[in-house]
């Protein structure tokens, strides 16, 4: 009488071993394609805010550029006027 010491493994074993190796392998956060795709936790995530700034992006640089020009045409009354 042979007895093998090793069997065949149940698809059962199969199956389940499958299914542990993709439930661990979820919840990453991946790059497929060029694409950043978000991890299994993404609502539990703290969500980071940015308010909303002047639609004009330059609104500080034509302030700066007014000041520059109301200085320049106060020196040159000043300078008239002497």
């Amino acid at each position: 009488m042979n007895v093998s010491r090793f069997t065949k493994p149940s698809p059962r074993l199969l199956l389940s071993g499958m299914l542990a190796s993709l439930v661990l392998s979820c919840g990453c956060q991946t790059n497929i394609g060029g694409q950043t795709l978000p991890s299994a936790y993404y609502l539990r995530d703290d969500v980071q805010y940015f308010p909303a700034g002047p639609e004009f992006k330059l609104s500080r640089t034509v302030q700066a550029m007014e000041e520059y020009k109301a200085a320049g045409e106060l020196l040159e009354t000043e300078f008239d006027e002497n």
